[in-house]
């Protein structure tokens, strides 16, 4: 049994993206290893970022740093598999929020994984954490805050 549970809110995903799983994505279980699909988490971050018109680092330094990330998994994944990675944003505050992420299996249906990834906004130049841009902010008018 799992001792995290992941589960959010339909309406906070914004965004999805195709992953295939390469032959190189597998370990010796024979299916996706956990660093593949840290990596793959990432890739469709940054996807989502670029869709969104979020540069990974502005001109003065500013850019989003990954603070935490849980995963939960609930089905193997292999080779060839083409992973459906559907990507979100909750639970902002002052200076970030939360990344969501579904991963399923479109031929099967089958949920893969859940995973949540924290974020700050960050000045790479003054290695301070920053209050999340306005224009960032104004993209996902749904997401609910924290304080």
């Amino acid at each position: 049994m799992a001792r995290l549970i992941l589960d959010f809110p339909e309406e906070q995903y914004y965004y999805t993206t195709p992953l295939t799983v390469r032959v190189t994505d597998i370990n010796g279980a024979n299916h996706l290893g956990n660093d593949s699909m840290i990596s793959m988490i990432s890739e469709a971050r940054a996807r989502f970022l670029y869709e969104f018109g979020v540069a990974e680092t502005e001109r003065d330094g500013t850019g989003i740093i990954v603070t935490d990330l849980a995963t939960t998994y609930r089905a193997e994944a292999h080779a060839r598999d083409q992973l459906l990675f559907e990507v979100g944003v909750m639970d902002f505050n002052k200076y970030g929020g939360d990344l969501i992420f579904r991963v399923t299996r479109p031929r099967d249906k089958k949920q893969i994984a859940m995973a949540k990834s924290g974020f700050v906004f960050f000045n790479y130049k003054t290695t301070q954490v920053v209050t999340m841009p306005d224009d960032f902010r104004a993209k996902f008018p749904r997401v609910n805050w924290i304080d």
